[in-house]
């Protein structure tokens, strides 16, 4: 007999003596011969791998798909297309979850029968050595899928798929500032190339030395929003400027604000609050540019926003620009309120959330970028250059740690 026929054996009579027959999701069937237990044996209670906060939002899950899944075979409910649309929308949003959790419980107990034929057949070598491999292949196995559970029980947010107004600010140092803000607005121009994003300059104020003082673009395309909002906050560079004469190293910073766009359903502007007057917009572009005052200067009296806008040829298109730009900065006004109000109440020792230090710093004599808020270091030539993939996708990942220590916080906080 070889050893996969006596593992298989093994496997059958552990079955046998252990395991309850179990339907699968989806309705297929498990692949090892499987019969009801006698009733002289008790069936093991199966210790559970997974934290216990994640157990109970997927027991809390696989009820609620349950209970939705006897609600959509009601007559009542079938007869009504509205309802039942909705009822199957909800459970089809828990299916992947659901699906998941099945497979994770199957791993499970099959685990728990491998480590129990392990303590049966610990004399032989062959079965022994074969047995470990399914255990810690099962066991390889268990971690994936307890990680994919906690990703699938995160709240998504609601933000992510939309388009954005990327705002680059030169901040302190002078001159440089402004420099080191062009180079920035190049870094996320390359990066936008690099993921098919459409990018538009709206708006922008040139510095006298190069580089600008503001930039305003509006990025277009896939999620935008989930992988851009991280970039919000002071960038500070350290390098010899190119205005500094003696070689000196000066530290100069720019601001960075991610202003996900906003519908016109969800900020509401009075058109009282709004002061708009016009202006030759100069520079070049022809005499219609240059003798027609198709520049928009706004100035939105409650917050005291003002928006000046140039880029495009008419005054119309100008006034939309702004309204649009304006539009967008209300609304993250809003978002970032809440925002603020919710982190203050969930993590006070954050306090205000205000995101007034660097999250950055560049050093071009090491040729390093460190980001502060996840104590890692990057290439400098090839982060401006528009790779900054890794970084992103490396604050998503610790935004996902937070958020699942948030969940579990909820989940064992005392009700009442």
């Amino acid at each position: 007999m070889n050893s996969l026929t006596m593992l298989s054996t093994a496997r059958i009579y552990t079955s046998l003596n252990h395991s309850p027959q179990r339907q699968r999701f989806g309705g297929s069937q498990s692949k090892r011969n499987v019969v009801f237990p006698s009733p002289s044996f008790r069936t093991p209670k199966l210790i559970c791998m997974a934290e216990p906060y994640l157990i109970t939002k997927l027991e809390s899950a696989e009820k609620t798909w349950k209970d939705l899944s006897v609600k959509l075979a009601d007559p009542e409910v079938v007869s009504n297309p509205s309802e039942y649309q909705k009822l199957a929308q909800s459970m089809a949003e828990l299916d992947e979850v659901v699906s998941t959790y099945w497979k994770f419980k199957d791993c499970e107990k099959q685990l728990e029968e491998s480590r129990a034929l392990a303590k049966e057949n610990g004399n032989d070598e062959e079965m022994a050595e074969m047995i470990a491999s399914e255990i810690k292949s099962l066991s390889n196995e268990l971690i994936e899928l307890e990680e994919k559970l906690k990703v699938l029980l995160l709240p998504s947010d609601p933000l992510d798929a939309r388009n954005i107004m990327l705002e680059v600010r030169a901040g302190a140092g002078g001159d440089e500032a402004g420099i080191w803000a062009g180079d920035l607005v190049r870094m996320y121009q390359k990066y936008s190339e690099q993921n098919s994003w459409k990018c538009t300059l709206i708006s922008s104020s040139e510095a006298e030395k190069g580089g600008f003082k503001t930039v305003v673009m509006e990025i277009k395309g896939n999620r935008v929003y989930s992988k851009l909002k991280y970039e919000s906050g002071v960038h500070r560079v350290q390098r010899v400027p190119q205005t500094e004469a003696q070689g000196r190293v000066h530290t100069s910073t720019a601001t960075v604000a991610i202003m996900p766009e906003a519908d016109e359903v969800e900020v509401v502007i009075d058109p009282k609050d709004i002061e708009l007057t016009t202006a030759r917009s100069g520079g070049a572009g022809g005499q219609n540019v240059n003798k027609v005052e198709t520049a928009i200067d706004l100035f939105h009296k409650p917050t005291g926003i003002r928006i000046f806008c140039t880029e495009e040829r008419t005054q119309l298109q100008n006034k939309t620009r702004a309204l649009q730009l304006l539009r967008a900065k209300l609304y993250e006004i809003k978002v970032r309120e809440q925002q603020e109000k919710i982190r203050t109440q969930r993590l006070s020792q954050v306090g205000t959330g205000a995101r007034a230090e660097k999250i950055r710093t560049y050093n071009y004599k090491d040729n390093r970028v460190t980001d502060h808020r996840l104590k890692m270091n990057f290439e400098l030539t090839s982060f401006l250059d528009g790779n900054i993939d890794n970084a992103v996708q490396s604050c998503a990942a610790m935004e996902q740690k937070e958020l699942l220590e948030e969940l579990a916080e909820s989940v064992g906080a005392p009700s009442g």
